[in-house]
């Protein structure tokens, strides 16, 4: 075959993909992209470490380097250095731009197309790298000389003739690089925990801040959107109650007393951390006398119901209030 053709025989292309003539740096990208992919899918393994261990290179360097390869297949294009240099700009150069074209594209900026996306363009690049190496002279392709590069860091680390001391104080050396190294991975994929809290609101009819229920009428249903924001590092178990109140404020004291409370509705939920729940709820009003509609959040257990009034408010995790005005069913304000 003429080295000049741009097109190789079908022949030599299947060949190039022949496992035993695959390169070695290409296979391992072939390899990462793998578990990269198991990494994010895989039930038990990519709540794990392992997710973060694989997918940052798959994102930083990994699609750089196939893009390299492709470009540069001959190893008198460009030397070592700059092609790692590379590899790292182009991985950040491609990665938002593949991105930025999901964008306009009815799939949108979400995991699964863009973990497709990634790998399509990975696979893609690494094959043209492989079909364009198999055009080259054997002794013109670019190799990674993994043996060679394993036996200078070798004879650099531990040299022959050296004392015991040197070969002591060579392994404290790269004892101390693995720990450095291990170090940094264990504090960019275990992040040190925030402030632990848990966000609660009422949202009106409208799911937004306002046009909440104020104006009630006696035994007619309402609703309310109740919201609720797991911030505490784990799971957690919450109970809301619903209650109708009477509260009256005495300005001679500067105090306010609880007259009257009634449950109105009530339920539970378990929310994992970092997640938000958020439903309609509807409560009935059965009282006139009420002019307050109180929603108590409480977390991993609901105290007892002899516990109540301001004890039962003052033992609450979270609350919230709406000032209401309570009518009768013609229409008549108590």
């Amino acid at each position: 075959m003429d080295e000049r053709s741009p097109l190789p025989p079908l022949g030599e292309v299947l060949l190039a993909f022949s496992p035993t003539d695959t390169p070695r740096d290409l296979a391992l990208v072939y390899l990462w992209t793998v578990l990269s992919i198991l990494s994010i899918y895989l039930p038990v393994v990519n709540g794990s470490p392992l997710r973060v261990i694989f997918a940052l290179p798959m994102v930083l360097f990994v699609p750089g380097y196939a893009l390299i390869a492709a470009l540069f297949p001959g190893k008198k294009d460009i030397d070592g250095i700059e092609r790692i240099a590379l590899s790292f700009g182009l991985s950040i150069a491609v990665v938002p731009l593949i991105g930025l074209v999901l964008n306009y594209t009815p799939f949108g900026i979400r995991l699964d197309p863009v973990v497709v996306s990634l790998v399509i363009f990975t696979l893609a690049m690494a094959a043209v790298a492989q079909v364009r190496r198999a055009q080259l002279p054997p002794d013109e392709r670019f190799t990674v000389p993994f043996r060679m590069m394993l036996g200078k860091a070798r004879e650099e680390l531990f040299p022959a003739g050296s004392s015991r001391l040197d070969r002591a104080l060579s392994f404290l050396l790269v004892a101390a690089v693995i720990a450095a190294v291990a170090t940094t991975v264990y504090v960019i994929i275990v992040p040190k925990e925030g402030e632990k809290f848990t966000e609660f609101y009422i949202l009106g009819r409208e799911g937004k801040a306002a046009d909440y229920p104020t104006d009630l009428v006696l035994s007619r249903p309402e609703s309310i959107i109740i919201g609720i924001g797991n911030h505490e590092y784990r799971n957690v178990t919450y109970f809301v109650e619903i209650l109708l109140l009477d509260n009256r404020f005495d300005p001679e004291t500067n105090t306010s007393s609880i007259l009257s409370m009634e449950r109105m509705a009530s339920f539970s939920v378990t929310i994992p951390h970092n997640t938000t729940y958020q439903q309609r709820h509807t409560f009935i009003p059965e009282s006139r006398e009420a002019n307050q509609v109180k929603f108590l959040l409480f977390r991993d257990n609901l105290p007892p119901d002899t516990i109540w009034g301001q004890d039962r408010l003052n033992a609450s995790y979270r609350d919230l209030h709406l000032w209401v005005q309570v009518k009768g069913g013609s229409g008549v304000s108590r």
